[in-house]
């Protein structure tokens, strides 16, 4: 199979068994412009590796240093498939192109509830925010009742955000961590959203409230990014 390059992924398809999410460090701009070059020249030039591999995107972090990876597959055995025949020579060539990146943790996510744009909604996003909670410890029935209570502030805050487009909400399968995959139209649009009163992106509702004050929750971070580059299989 040929390789394919696309606008972005469908966080929402129906066909994925697990999701794979990890982050970057290049140190510079420039080195991360020349690792997304690389990371192009490096999967456009082979064969897509696998048919379990379904869709392979890089967003650059605002910060100037980071790449975010997010690649979405049919199951695990797909993602060890390519991990035994595949990964390590386009990781080599990215290398050998930039040296010295620095790959920070990989976590393996199963796709919960997705909050998606209402019909008619052709807006393309010109941001990511990628929200990573972990928790105090594994419970996977706490993971699913925290994401039930932010969809539940959402759908019940009397002024959201106009410039947010999608939320895909992530569950890690070990149990410890959700992962959202927000679609905003811009950067500036989720920064002015930040900027208004209440409690993050939200209003100050009751329901915003039991987000901020949910037991076990262990940290958060929030981070924007610009999408780059994202890859499927061709024909």
């Amino acid at each position: 199979m040929s390789v394919r390059f696309e606008s972005r992924p469908d966080p929402a398809r129906n066909d994925v068994g697990l999701a794979k999410a990890s982050t970057w460090d290049v140190g510079t701009p420039e080195r991360r412009r020349q690792a997304v070059e690389a990371i192009r020249e490096a999967w456009g030039s082979r064969e897509w590796p696998h048919p379990g591999l379904l869709s392979y995107t890089v967003h650059t972090g605002e910060d100037g240093r980071t790449l975010f990876h997010y690649t979405q597959w049919s199951g695990e055995q797909a993602h060890q498939d390519f991990v035994r025949n595949g990964r390590d020579e386009r990781n080599a060539e990215i290398d050998a192109a930039v040296p010295g990146i620095r790959r920070l943790g990989l976590h393996a996510f199963e796709v919960y509830r997705s909050l998606l744009p209402a019909d008619g909604d052709a807006r393309e996003p010109g941001c990511v925010v990628i929200v990573d909670v972990e928790f105090e410890g594994a419970d996977k029935a706490r993971q699913r009742d925290w994401v039930d209570t932010v969809l539940e502030a959402l759908a019940t805050d009397p002024a959201l955000a106009p410039g947010g487009i999608s939320a895909h909400f992530h569950v890690s399968v070990d149990g410890t961590r959700v992962l959202n995959y927000a679609e905003w139209e811009s950067a500036r649009a989720h920064a002015e959203a930040l900027a208004a009163p209440g409690d993050g992106v939200g209003s100050r509702t009751p329901q915003w409230e039991r987000v901020r004050t949910y037991p076990g929750v262990a940290g958060s971070r929030v981070n924007r990014y610009t999408p780059a580059l994202s890859l499927r299989p061709g024909a």
